[in-house]
């Protein structure tokens, strides 16, 4: 009776671990929330992540300082935010941190490390980048932001040497 006991629970308890993993698998990594860019939330509106719509009122924190990261590609990436920090702060970023990381738009990226780890987070900064020197504003550029043009950004071109002069 004791043996048909046992084998009853570690049964059951291997289901249970089973069923735990099965599950931890099938939901994304923090990596795939990009994919989830043109979702739609239960309640049928867009699934925009965390921006500010409007300009910042008081003055932004700095973004971290590029020297700190050996990588030339994140340190060329951080200087660029650190030029466009009001734009990136009216901007959402599509890795979906603003769930994963708390952070309210894609500014808060470059004011810790987590830009330096995420391409999403890069191309959508370098995006941000290249069009505010071609004259758009950050609505404008938000809304390509969300249609999904950051995608498109080559970044190895930002892993070089600055050029000479």
């Amino acid at each position: 009776m004791m043996r048909r006991f046992l084998a009853i629970a570690a049964i059951g308890c291997f289901g249970v671990a089973g069923f735990g993993l099965g599950y931890a698998w099938a939901r994304p990594s923090p990596g795939q929330f990009f994919s989830l860019a043109a979702a739609v939330s239960a309640d049928g509106k867009d699934d925009v992540p965390a921006y500010h719509a409007n300009p910042p009122s008081e003055p932004l924190p700095a973004t971290l300082d590029p020297k700190q990261f050996p990588e030339r590609l994140n340190q060329n990436v951080y200087a660029l935010a650190a030029k466009v920090k009001a734009v990136l702060y009216q901007q959402p970023c599509y890795c979906r941190c603003d769930r994963n990381v708390g952070h309210t738009s894609l500014l808060d990226c470059y004011r810790d490390k987590h830009g330096a780890m995420c391409d999403v987070c890069k191309k959508e900064a370098v995006y941000s980048y290249e069009q505010t020197q071609l004259g758009k504003t950050p609505a404008q550029i938000r809304a390509a932001i969300m249609k999904g043009a950051w995608k498109s950004v080559d970044l190895t071109k930002y892993d070089a040497p600055p050029a000479s002069k």
